[in-house]
C-alpha cells in the first residue's frame, strides 16, 4: 500500500503492522491489565456527535491556534512515544522534522532512541522534552540541564508513572524487564528484513539519553531494567517544585485526569496541563481522557491552558475535543503509525490527514475559526 492511496489513520496502522515486527507494535497498541481504558478512551470519542450546521458561510476556514503564546497553524502536537527510534530509522528525529515542516510541536520522550542532542542538531525549531520523575535526582537535573541547552521550548512533565501498568502482551512477548528472548520473536524480527536493515543503520541501538551516563545501561535491555528500578512512588506536589526551580520556561503537566490534581498543577504554576490517562497503559479502570474533559476545561480553563490527550484518530476527533474545552490535541499513536510506515514522510502524511478531515468537518459544522468550536458544536444529548 503507497502512501497516497492512504485515505485515514487506520490505513497507516494497517501498515505500520505490515512493516514493523509484532512483538514492537503490540508495545505501542497495548494498554494495561484488561485494556478497558484504552478501549474506552477510542469509544466515548466516538459516541459524542457534532452538530451539523448547513448555510453557514463557513468559508475561508482558519485552523491556526496560539498554544503557550506560540502561533501555530494547526491546534495539534505530537506528543511523546517511547522508542519511537524502534519503529522507524531515527524514528524520533523522524517525526520531529515531520512536525517542524507542519509547524507544531514535537515531544521527544525520555525513553527515546535518539538524544535530546540528536534532535536537536536535526531540526531548526525548538521542540518539547517529556520528563519522567525517577529517584536518580541527579540524572533529572542533567536532562533538565541538557534540554535547556537543546533549547527546548517547553518541559512536558509525566506525572502518571510512580508504577508501571503491567501490559499483558508486553508479558506475552518477552518484553519485560529482562527481556525474554523466544524462536518466534527472532523470526518476527527476521521477517521484516526492511525493518532490521533501517534500524541497525539508525543512529543509536539504545536510549540516547542515558548512553554514557548511568553505568551498566548500554543495552535496551539494561537501560529497561534500570528505569524499572527508577519509578519513586513517593512523588508528590513538592516535586513538581523541585523541577520548577531547574525550569525556567513553560512546564506542562501531562496526566491530569482529577478536578483536583487539575487546580493544584494551577497552583504550583503549570502553564499547561495534558488531560491525559497515558493512552490507557497505566491504571486500567480509570475514565477515559474524553470524559473528564470538560469539567477539567471548566475548573481550570481560566488559570492554565488545556491540552487533550487519548484516542486521537482523526480530525472529528479533534474537534470533540476543541468543542469540550481542549485549545489543542496530542497526537500520539495516529503519528506513530505514520513513522512505522514510512518515517518523516509517514508522520507528515498522519499530520496532514487529521488536518483535512478537521477542515472538511469545521466546513460542515458551520465554524470558520478553531476559538468557534464550543459546546454548541456538538448535538445536544452529547
Amino acid at each position: 500500500m503507497a502512501l497516497k492511496s492512504i485515505a485515514c489513520i487506520d490505513d497507516l496502522r494497517r501498515l505500520a503492522h505490515r512493516k514493523v515486527p509484532r512483538e514492537f507494535m503490540d508495545y505501542y497498541e497495548s494498554g494495561s491489565y484488561s485494556e478497558a481504558t484504552l478501549r474506552a478512551n477510542r469509544d466515548d470519542l466516538e459516541k459524542i456527535r457534532i452538530n451539523q450546521r448547513i448555510l453557514a458561510g463557513a468559508s475561508d476556514r482558519d485552523l491556526s491556534q496560539t498554544v503557550l503564546g506560540q502561533p501555530q497553524p494547526l491546534p495539534l502536537a505530537l506528543g511523546p512515544v517511547g522508542l519511537t527510534g524502534m519503529a522507524y530509522r531515527d524514528g524520533e528525529i523522524a517525526a520531529a522534522r515531520a512536525a517542524q515542516k507542519a509547524g507544531i510541536p514535537y515531544t521527544l520522550s525520555t525513553l527515546s532512541i535518539c538524544s535530546i542532542e540528536d534532535v536537536a542538531a536535526a531540526v531548526q525549531k525548538p521542540f518539547w522534552f517529556q520528563l519522567y520523575f525517577m529517584k536518580d535526582r541527579g540524572f533529572i537535573a542533567d536532562l533538565i540541564a541538557r534540554a535547556r541547552a537543546a533549547n527546548c521550548s517547553a518541559l512536558v512533565l509525566t506525572a502518571d508513572l510512580q508504577v508501571l501498568g503491567q501490559r499483558h502482551r508486553d508479558v506475552h512477548n518477552g518484553m519485560t524487564v529482562p527481556p525474554r528472548i523466544r524462536l518466534q520473536t527472532i523470526a518476527h524480527v527476521l521477517s521484516k528484513p526492511a525493518w532490521v536493515a533501517g534500524v541497525l543503520l539508525g543512529k543509536r541501538k539504545s536510549f540516547g539519553n542515558v548512553e554514557g551516563r548511568i553505568p551498566g545501561t548500554e543495552h535496551l535491555s539494561s537501560y529497561m531494567a534500570w528505569i524499572n528500578s527508577q519509578f519513586d512512588q513517593a512523588l508528590s506536589w513538592k516535586d513538581v517544585g523541585w523541577v520548577r526551580e531547574r525550569w525556567p520556561g513553560k512546564l506542562i503537566i501531562k496526566g491530569i485526569l482529577d478536578v483536583e490534581d487539575a487546580r493544584e498543577a494551577a497552583r504550583v504554576g503549570a502553564d499547561a496541563i495534558v488531560v491525559s490517562n497515558h493512552g490507557g497503559r497505566q491504571l486500567d479502570g480509570a475514565p477515559s481522557s474524553i470524559s473528564m474533559l470538560p469539567r477539567i476545561a471548566d475548573a481550570v480553563a481560566a488559570e492554565t491552558e488545556i491540552l487533550f490527550d487519548g484516542g486521537i484518530r482523526s480530525g472529528q476527533d479533534v474537534f470533540r475535543a476543541l468543542a469540550l474545552g481542549a485549545k489543542a490535541c496530542l497526537l500520539g499513536r495516529a503519528y506513530l503509525y505514520g513513522v512505522c510506515a514510512a518515517g518523516e514522510e509517514g508522520a507528515s502524511k498522519a499530520i496532514d490527514l487529521i488536518a483535512s478531515e478537521l477542515d472538511v468537518t469545521m466546513a460542515l459544522a458551520g465554524v470558520r475559526r478553531i476559538g468557534d468550536i464550543g459546546r454548541s458544536s456538538l448535538a445536544s444529548g452529547t
